[in-house]
């Protein structure tokens, strides 16, 4: 199969496909764009966590996100494998020895999104559909509304509660829109949070996603609120208190769905204030 030499996001050089046929996805972000550039039937494997869009429910899952089985990546024989820097990094490299793959990195800011669409299609050899579907998704962005400058908070569960600084997609999105992190100036992409400090903050407006598929209704949220001592927070007496909709990844979701869905539902909600 012929193939081209890349640099990834780690400055290895990765012998790619020049028409990669059989390809396995751990990002759910990267699964959602090769769909959409068309790739969706040279799809092998998929994480468990890849849930966009609907047409993966067919595909085979090869791992979680953080990890492989390897005994089914040798059953479904991937010439390449894509993964995303961050949580992904450190097992993508131990799957390297085996098979090509090519990491990408992780964005920081919503420009990133746009950028990792781009690569995407350079790696793959779709660029010009990479081109049209960046574009596409500029003008997605051409109607974000900057809101009168606020202060707020944004935690996902992600086995545990985890806030956002200055190096993720997640504070450069509230700040296109007007709010401003508590956490804006902590030099990371995440953040172990002090609620303590959240109190402390007393944010304007306050962003919650539960659990992926997991069970969060109304009772659940006043018990968060009242086990953390919130009650008296702005954004809980003004009614400013978030959930984010669904069971599925909402703002952890770096793909074309947090500018086409993520992005509008929060400016939704900021327009109501």
């Amino acid at each position: 199969m012929d193939s081209r030499k890349l640099v990834d996001h780690t400055c290895r050089e990765v012998n790619v496909p020049v028409n990669p046929g059989r390809i396995v996805s751990f990002s759910p972000a990267i699964t959602e764009i090769l769909f959409e550039l068309g790739l969706g039937s040279n799809i092998v494997g998929i994480s468990a966590f890849c849930q966009r869009p609907k047409e993966v429910a067919g595909i085979r899952r090869v791992g979680s996100y953080g990890s492989a089985r390897i005994e089914v990546l040798d059953d479904v024989k991937p010439d390449l494998i894509l993964a995303i820097s961050g949580y992904q990094k450190e097992f993508a490299m131990k799957l390297s020895e085996r098979y090509p793959v090519f990491i990408f990195e992780l964005p920081s800011s919503v420009a990133g999104i746009l950028d990792l669409v781009s690569r995407v299609g350079i790696v793959t050899g779709r660029i010009d559909e990479s081109k049209y579907m960046s574009f596409e998704l500029m003008k997605h962005l051409g109607s974000v509304r900057r809101h009168p400058a606020l202060t707020g908070y944004l935690e996902i569960d992600l086995g545990g509660p985890v806030s956002f600084g200055s190096m993720s997609y997640i504070t450069d999105a509230l700040s296109l829109m007007g709010v401003n992190s508590i956490y804006r100036k902590t030099d990371s992409e995440w953040v172990q949070p002090n609620l303590d400090y959240v109190r402390e903050s007393d944010p304007d407006v306050i962003f919650y996603e539960p659990k992926m598929y997991g069970r969060f209704d109304q009772e659940m949220q006043k018990k968060l609120i009242k086990d953390r001592k919130w009650e008296g927070l702005s954004a809980v007496t003004k009614g400013r208190f978030f959930v984010t909709p669904g069971k599925l990844d909402f703002f952890a979701h770096h793909g074309p769905a947090f500018i086409r869905e993520v992005i509008p539902w929060t400016m939704e909600r900021l327009d109501d204030l």
